[in-house]
């Protein structure tokens, strides 16, 4: 019987542990990030109004920087579609309660007025917890060079 008590004491101490929780935030904000991700793919106005904080920054790899609202007018009125967005690497850190931080490398694949654009991007974003929902505040990319061909 104790060695029952024991295990179980146990068990609940390794799920209720920091590292698990961080865990779990960090699963709940991959799957905020993968309907923002659908959202902007498929530029669903509502769905990005849900997802993007009303304080959105977010600063394109060419220097342009968009709010919420001109974010979502270009997407919804095409004259911005992610044609592909696939992550090579995604990593998230809390550095402060309520803030997030989404690091990585992302494959983007976008069509505007002058053509196609395929590029990899480096990334940092941040997510701040508001009213008890995870919602996308900011972004900055910048672009990496293309891999040397081999030789």
């Amino acid at each position: 019987m104790r060695s029952l008590l024991l295990t179980l004491v146990a068990f609940c101490l390794a799920f209720s542990s920091p590292a698990f929780a961080e865990d779990k935030r960090a699963a709940n904000l991959a799957a905020a990030d993968d309907a923002r991700v659908a959202a902007t793919k498929s530029a669903d106005r509502e769905k990005l109004a849900a997802i993007l904080s009303d304080d959105l920054r977010y600063a394109h790899s060419s220097g342009t920087v968009d709010t919420k609202q001109s974010y979502i007018e270009s997407l919804t009125t095409g004259r911005t579609k992610y044609v592909a967005l696939d992550y090579e690497e995604r990593a998230f850190t809390f550095p402060a309660p309520g803030i997030a931080l989404m690091t990585g490398r992302v494959h983007v694949k976008v069509a505007n007025a002058t053509g196609e654009v395929d590029m990899m991007l480096s990334f940092l974003s941040v997510w701040r917890e508001e009213n008890g929902r995870w919602r996308f505040l900011a972004w900055q990319s910048c672009k990496l060079p293309a891999p040397e061909a081999a030789k």
